[in-house]
């Protein structure tokens, strides 16, 4: 049986705490967590959605009932298809983080290959994700590659 199982609703407030302790571990974010409030109705609204094109996948923590010791999400969107992708799906991996106490036993790499596994389910031909240095080693394993990044933000804030 595997350690790795899909996140449920009731897991919501775990996954925000893990996100967060991603979100610490990245220099020059903003680390207050006032969002999780506001976060966590909608994070339990998508886990409840099986069809919504969103998915995290996690293992619990085996010291401590309750809690999550990883984390890893992602999403499926919809582009105009290309060579080699004309269908358009694509995944995006992102928050991946492990609880500090619970690292280098596989949990992280566990639950990559879930989601990957789910990726193909869903038709995924391509998928993206941002990496750290200090997991680029475990993207590597798993096919990832570098590429160069034209990416450009803008932010909307809701008034």
């Amino acid at each position: 049986m595997s350690l790795v199982r899909r996140a449920v609703p009731a897991d919501a407030g775990e996954l925000l705490r893990l996100r967060q302790v991603m979100i610490d571990s990245m220099s020059g974010q903003d680390t207050s967590a006032e969002w999780h409030t506001q976060s966590l109705p909608t994070v339990r609204r998508r886990l409840a959605d099986p069809d919504g094109g969103f998915v995290a996948f996690v293992v619990d923590h085996p010291q401590r009932p309750g809690a999550l010791a990883a984390l890893v999400a992602g999403t499926v969107e919809y582009r105009i298809g290309r060579a080699g992708n004309p269908h358009g799906a694509v995944g995006y991996v992102f928050s991946v983080a492990t609880d500090p106490d619970a690292r280098r036993r596989g949990y992280a790499r566990a639950c990559m290959e879930e989601l990957l596994g789910w990726f193909r389910e869903q038709g995924v031909a391509q998928v993206d994700l941002n990496a750290s240095a200090e997991a680029e080693p475990l993207y590597a394993s798993l096919g990832f590659v570098r590429k160069p990044d034209p990416s450009m933000r803008l932010s909307l804030r809701a008034t």
